[in-house]
């Protein structure tokens, strides 16, 4: 790395080479001031290039696994939510590290990271192939990590644009599942009397996420208005529960509650008070507690709901399914989409389309003997008369 030394008028600058940019491709120089002496001009000139020579030499160094640990993942701490971030960071630190860490930053290639994704896509005697899904997340996270290296002017190019990632269609989730009308009654009788009851009628009569109804307290029901308001979550990151803002812009939102959830609820909300007077717990103000309560860990709920659905002799679908019966139900029974859409909080209305699109070919079918019954001639219609009398005089 070389300095030289420009005047311009009666000053000096000495001018540094810093390399190229990395979006346009040109030399990027610094001048720096030098005052009127030519010789202080070039021993600063020197200096200045011994320094960037050092910062080059640490770029040149630079390994992904480095990168990644010290400069990438500690900046998605800052932006990313506890739940998004554990997931970037249990990626990079269970698979791409231990695959690419020690691979110099300026050195990794397409090839290498194409190989990354063929062995974690094969099993082994050691452990199963991880799905389309999850190596496709893992390409994101390199693809990401890469696309800044390229921006900070770290590397030249992203080479995980030119890695055969899996196929987007590949790695969509496989369809919900969701209870018919008599399942759900089924599951709900099973459930009575358990200590979970009052959470998942809620989850069920709401369509709220795991989190949302976790995170509930006291103050966000209006039993008066009949609604509640969602304002946060509880998620799990690891295995500590931490506070979330929610999914989409409209996680936080208003649902209307009907009459018997809300007695489901003022019921919950006595034996709760009484449990603690006779235990002599302090309640801070959230809906679902244990025994201690405390708010309910997330990690509690899943097992519990499965089991109950055993019982029940019903399917055994995923708890986030019972959202997904909700919103099914619903539609079936002809509420608009738009309505459906705003109690799931769904960040747009196509998302909804597009999620209960099964339910929608019957609907249309439906809708097509609607119309033939409203377009279908009555008695006191003048035009049938007439065609009935025109049809006896035949």
């Amino acid at each position: 790395m070389k300095g030289h030394v420009r005047q311009r008028g009666d000053r000096f600058y000495a001018v540094i080479y810093e390399g190229l940019d990395p979006v346009t491709g040109k030399e990027i120089r610094r001048w720096h001031p030098a005052g009127t002496d030519r010789a202080a001009a070039e021993r600063l000139a020197a200096k200045l290039a011994k320094v960037e020579e050092g910062r080059s030499d640490a770029t040149r160094s630079l390994t992904f696994g480095a990168y990644l640990v010290r400069d990438w993942l500690p900046a998605k701490k800052r932006k990313l939510a506890g739940t998004s971030y554990a997931g970037y960071e249990r990626n990079a630190l269970r698979h791409i590290i231990p695959a690419l860490g020690r691979i110099r930053l300026r050195r990794l290639t397409h090839n290498q990271i194409n190989a990354l994704y063929d062995r974690l896509l094969a099993p082994t005697a050691d452990r199963p192939a991880l799905a389309p899904k999850t190596v496709y997340e893992i390409h994101l996270v390199i693809r990401g990590a890469l696309s800044d290296a390229r921006r900070q002017g770290l590397v030249n190019r992203n080479v995980a644009l030119e890695a055969s990632s899996p196929l987007i269609d590949a790695a969509k989730r496989p369809e919900a599942r969701s209870w018919t009308e008599e399942e759900l009654r089924h599951f709900l009788r099973a459930a009575t009397g358990h200590r979970y009851f009052p959470l998942l009628w809620l989850t069920a009569m709401t369509g709220m996420r795991r989190n949302e109804v976790l995170g509930l307290r006291w103050e966000d029901i209006d039993f008066k208005r009949q609604r509640l308001s969602l304002n946060r979550g509880l998620v799990a990151v690891g295995y500590e529960v931490q506070q979330s803002r929610g999914k989409t812009k409209n996680s936080r939102r208003p649902i209307d509650l009907d009459s018997t959830t809300l007695s489901v609820l003022e019921a919950w909300r006595g034996s709760q008070r009484a449990e603690a007077v006779a235990t002599g717990v302090e309640l801070d103000g959230w809906v679902f507690t244990d025994g201690d309560g405390q708010p309910i860990h997330p990690h509690a709920v899943t097992p519990a709901f499965e089991r109950i659905a055993r019982r029940a002799g019903v399917p055994v679908i995923r708890l986030h399914e019972l959202r997904h019966t909700h919103g099914t139900l619903l539609i079936k029974a002809g509420v608009p989409v738009k309505v459906v859409s705003e109690r799931l909080g769904h960040g747009h209305v196509a998302f909804t389309i597009a999620t209960y699109q099964h339910v929608l070919p019957g609907m249309q079918a439906d809708a097509a003997r609607v119309y033939e019954q409203l377009a279908r001639p009555t008695e006191s219609d003048p035009e049938e008369r007439r065609g009935k009398g025109r049809g006896k005089s035949a």
